[in-house]
């Protein structure tokens, strides 16, 4: 079975390309998801706290805005935090593989795939381009974050370009395209490569 991962920076429509993958009958595990996931376990919440402070817990859940305002500002701290999480997400998706995988390909739909190094994992990477400006409008109509907060999480991504030269396909979510046939020529790819 081929393992696929699908990535793009913050804004540019992963989870909308991973939406349409899924719907044609791919298992589709999302990161961001899974390792919300994560924090409500006992010894990845202990290990946060020690971490990141007590200020980041409250009511004995982690504050993912509070923790966020943390790690965004100090690379030191998003490093730490990625290198506990990144591990136990991977860990999980391998759980996860094997359960779901009767499929012809599976997808992991991931926004840094490539800085956490994993992406040596997969066999195939799709990329969704965006321009930074339209990704940036995009978040800042679907979340509270303000233009600057938007800008600092950005900072902490591979350029948009970088990542479209290591992958194997690319996705253009720039309003120029229409999604789904592009989803489909990548779905025909891959269904060959999986015979």
């Amino acid at each position: 079975m081929i393992r696929v991962g699908l990535t793009g920076n913050i804004g540019s429509g992963k989870s909308t390309v991973a939406d349409v993958f899924s719907s044609l009958g791919i298992p589709v595990y999302r990161a961001d998801d899974e390792s919300k996931k994560l924090f409500k376990h006992h010894d990845v919440l202990k290990q946060i706290q020690e971490s990141f402070g007590q200020e980041v817990v409250s009511g004995g859940i982690i504050d993912r805005n509070m923790l966020a305002s943390v790690v965004f500002g100090n690379g030191e701290a998003l490093d730490r935090l990625n290198h506990l999480l990144h591990p136990l997400v991977m860990a999980d998706f391998n759980d996860w593989s094997t359960v779901n995988s009767v499929g012809p390909y599976i997808i992991m739909e991931a926004a840094i795939l490539f800085e956490s190094g994993y992406a040596k994992e997969f066999d195939r990477i799709i990329h969704v381009s965006c321009p930074q400006e339209k990704s940036v409008e995009r978040v800042i109509k679907r979340s509270r974050l303000s233009r600057e907060q938007v800008l600092e999480r950005m900072k902490h991504q591979m350029k948009n370009e970088e990542k479209a030269l290591k992958s194997d396909f690319i996705i253009y979510n720039d309003g120029s395209q229409m999604i789904i046939p592009q989803v489909m020529i990548i779905h025909k790819k891959l269904l060959s490569l999986s015979r």
